[in-house]
């Protein structure tokens, strides 16, 4: 029989106590049953039972309510952002960093955490430069002192500061990491309003223009990184994680390994580059990665995307041009070509085919058959 009823698990923390929440819509039988739990309460605070949060409680919550409602652990179990790349931890760039006299530092215990989770380098060194950010701007206060009103007007300093959205979220999760993860208090901002998401249209090139932009690229190795972005719909760190054996000429595809997600999948391998490719390795030779820097290691992602701006400026491509505008491109060509939408998804990595629905609002195969008013 389906269950219409659902709680869902909370984190409270009262009186620096950790609680179990039960958040639930009224219902006789769910009022009755929660009533049964052990030393349970209600919170007028957070507008819902609470429970002490500890194993057999958690057991007791499991038992009480199987077969009459599903208990959403989503909110409760903690997820981490990590992303298992293949890549080194490096954040020596921290500790060799001159320390200024006025101003204050990330805590250790703030890095530690990031390590032993194991956050992409990326990510430490974006988490890292706004939680300073936010740290001096409350430079005679402690951290531990802050409260969800001292925290909105920080937010509010950077939206009159025209912070974009996306800094602002990185901001609050920056934050947040600091007091829900670190500290061990999952509620303490809970109430904390995040921007709108913003929904803007990705940039597209025409296919003359990503042809262009690989036709005017004369050193043979930057000519296979954009034609391998476009015609493969790769992210840029999953080109740089290619390695040699990754490209299967016989089958024509790709394998992109620890993609996003923690996932592995094949791509498609375009027949018009693989001479080029291997023009290529007979010149450059590389040892381990597909595209390796001077000492041998990865390319760096600067590197690539000084290749697409330069590449862009010199076929006059009035658009900004990365290397996600590539992957974009290749994306909305195979929908305007007809391709199902299942398979983009499948080819691009998307975990959720709402995140490739995106590309139907850039196609304009059907566009033609639409008559304009003006034209009537």
């Amino acid at each position: 029989m389906k269950m219409n009823r659902s709680i869902t698990l909370k984190h409270l923390l009262i009186d620096n106590i950790k609680f179990i929440g039960l958040k639930f819509q009224s219902d006789k039988i769910l009022n009755s049953l929660v009533k049964e739990l052990p030393s349970v309460q209600w919170s007028k605070e957070f507008h819902m039972y609470y429970i002490l949060n500890d194993k057999k409680n958690l057991n007791i919550i499991f038992n009480l309510f199987r077969g009459v409602a599903w208990v959403n652990t989503n909110y409760f179990f903690e997820k981490s952002n990590s992303k298992n790349l293949d890549e080194k931890l490096d954040i020596s760039w921290f500790r060799k960093r001159k320390k200024a006299e006025k101003y204050k530092y990330c805590p250790d215990s703030y890095l530690n955490k990031l390590e032993i989770k194991k956050y992409a380098n990326n990510t430490i060194k974006t988490y890292v430069a706004c939680f300073e950010k936010f740290m001096n701007y409350f430079f005679s206060k402690h951290i531990d002192d802050l409260n969800e009103n001292d925290i909105r007007d920080y937010l509010m300093y950077l939206v009159q500061n025209n912070s974009s959205n996306s800094y602002i979220n990185q901001s609050i999760n920056a934050i947040k990491f600091y007091y829900e993860i670190v500290l061990g208090l999952p509620n303490r901002f809970y109430n904390i309003e995040r921007p709108r998401k913003e929904k803007k249209l990705p940039v597209i090139l025409s296919k003359q223009e990503a042809k262009l932009l690989i036709s005017v690229t004369k050193n043979i190795k930057h000519k296979c990184i954009i034609a391998l972005l476009y015609s493969s719909g790769l992210r840029r760190n999953e080109l740089i994680n290619l390695k040699i054996q990754d490209i299967d000429s016989k089958r024509m595809v790709i394998k992109v390994n620890d993609a996003k997600g923690n996932k592995d999948r094949y791509t498609l391998l375009a027949d018009s580059i693989l001479n080029d490719l291997r023009e290529y390795y007979k010149i450059f030779t590389p040892k381990t990665y597909l595209f390796e820097g001077q000492k041998g290691n990865k390319y760096s992602a600067s590197s690539i995307a000084n290749i697409i701006t330069n590449a862009a400026k010199k076929a006059k491509i009035n658009k900004k041009v990365t290397p996600h505008t590539l992957r974009h491109s290749f994306a909305t060509h195979l929908l305007e070509n007809g391709t199902d939408l299942r398979y983009i998804q499948v080819l691009l990595g998307h975990n959720s085919s709402k995140t490739t629905e995106i590309y139907t609002h850039v196609a304009t195969n059907n566009f033609g058959s639409i008559k304009n008013p003006l034209d009537l």
